[in-house]
């Protein structure tokens, strides 16, 4: 088998996109459509992977938005948009002598390793393999045009396309694999005299054939291994093809996913068996979650981790947090980055939590905000409590220690210490710390003015 590099067009301008951004750097299930070729082409072990870019922003803003990895990428530049063969022309003179060069389009989410691999063991000094796939939906598609014993002659875009040959199904991806030397040759010869004025990569097939190299098609069947994105109505039909794929993986599992169609999984997800996630959730970011757990309908994890058996409740956010065993968080609750829930503690309905931790068993139940804090066990913190963690130039820590009790309608203002077993009452402010097993209170005192009258606004 000969050694292999791959080259990833993502020059192309994506006019149709209607956008100042590179196409390939527009996402799908949370990662741009570049991201995941790059993630395929890994998985051959190539010795190179070299990505055709079109100028420095755009190169800036794909390496920034890559995940590092071996091989690292090679960067090789296209100033000028002159068609696919111009493109691999760049890049050739990269490729070392004697391999075998896969070419992939950085606009294709849907391709997997396994479906480049089928290409790779049939890489070889003679042979060139196309990645094909029969379809009803061909628009766009340059057709493979066969010969009567069934042999590929050539590929023929669609716009030089007669009506006869328009109406092929077997369309070319755009994907094949080829040896280095021949390559280097026949993308040297080609020409733009088409109907975009453009070198067409595909031009190489007929010359294959035409120097006798057996030129081999293997047909794709799914159609979510090979169509790309050109507009912004393909980049929707591909976030819903890919949220499809990574719910029945999540499935696959043994995670009970309520409507494969109403989840979206936008990053690196790991679910332990017999986890549910209800509709509408949306996980993004690197999301961890126990076995048991269950995350109710509407609720947003972003790079969270959630303990076995732990419930997330519906119309939740979970961002930069931990959520330990068998806690429960929501309805409507919003845990921040830095928080960490422990075991059986409950955060409820419209509580906020940030940069804290809740120690196990504690609880804030309701309409509470809960930010740079230490929260010991077995706490209870009643509604409406406000930890004041901001003076306007920098922020202050509260401690509440194991035992404490804080009453409704409570205003804490750090940095500031609720001593183990203290007692605050509703409606208190403190600005002091709250001794250990004592009960605070810290009221205006209670008024009633007898003959007071309100005044009333005249007007209709």
């Amino acid at each position: 088998m000969m050694e292999l590099e791959v080259v990833v067009l993502a020059a192309g301008d994506g006019t149709r996109m209607r956008s100042a951004r590179s196409k390939v750097l527009h996402e799908v299930a949370g990662r741009p459509l570049l991201a995941w070729v790059v993630e395929a082409a890994r998985g051959l072990e190539p010795a190179a992977i070299h990505v055709v870019y079109r100028d420095e922003a755009v190169r800036r803003g794909l390496e920034s938005a890559l995940e590092a990895g071996a091989p690292p990428l090679r960067w090789v530049v296209q100033p000028r948009p002159l068609g696919t063969g111009h493109a691999v022309a760049q890049a050739l003179p990269r490729v070392s002598d004697g391999r075998a060069v896969v070419v992939v389009y950085g606009d294709v989410p849907g391709v997997d390793s396994g479906s480049l691999r089928r290409i790779r063991p049939n890489a070889d000094p003679a042979r060139l393999v196309l990645l094909t796939a029969r379809t009803e939906y061909s628009d766009g598609y340059g057709r493979v045009r066969r010969g009567p014993d069934g042999r590929v002659l050539g590929i023929v875009e669609e716009r030089d396309a007669s009506p006869a040959e328009r109406a092929i199904r077997e369309v070319n991806t755009g994907i094949l694999a080829a040896p280095v030397g021949p390559l280097r040759r026949w993308v040297a010869a080609l020409s733009a005299g088409n109907a975009q004025g453009e070198y067409y990569l595909t031009d190489v097939v007929a010359m294959a054939v035409e120097e006798g190299f057996v030129v081999e098609p293997v047909e794709l069947s799914n159609p979510d291994d090979w169509m790309g994105v050109n507009d912004r109505v393909e980049l929707e039909a591909a976030e819903s093809r890919m949220r499809r794929r990574r719910a029945e993986e999540l499935m696959r599992g043994g995670v009970t996913v309520r409507d494969a169609s109403r989840i979206d999984v936008r990053g690196a997800v790991e679910a332990a068996q017999d986890v549910t996630i209800d509709v509408g959730v949306v996980l993004e970011g690197r999301v961890r979650i126990g076995r048991g757990a269950v995350i109710g309908p509407y609720s947003v994890l972003r790079d969270a981790e959630i303990g076995e058996g732990a419930t997330v409740r519906s119309h939740c956010v979970v961002e930069g947090a931990r959520v330990a065993a068998g806690a429960t968080v929501g309805p409507f609750a919003r845990l921040r980055p830095g928080t960490d829930v422990g075991e059986d503690a409950r955060i409820g309905n419209f509580v906020e939590v940030k940069a804290s931790r809740i120690g196990a068993g504690s609880k804030a139940s309701h309409l509470s905000y809960v930010g740079d804090a230490e929260v010991g066990r077995d706490v209870n913190i009643g509604a409406g409590t406000i930890t004041c963690n901001y003076d306007g130039q920098a922020k202050h820590r509260t401690t509440i220690e194991d035992g404490a009790s804080i009453g409704s309608g409570v205003e804490l203002v750090a940095p500031i210490t609720v001593g183990k077993g203290a007692t605050v009452g509703a409606g208190s402010t403190l600005t002091r710390d709250a001794p250990a097993g004592q009960l605070t209170v810290a009221r205006s005192r209670q008024t009633s003015i007898a003959r007071w009258k309100r005044r009333f606004r005249g007007g209709g």
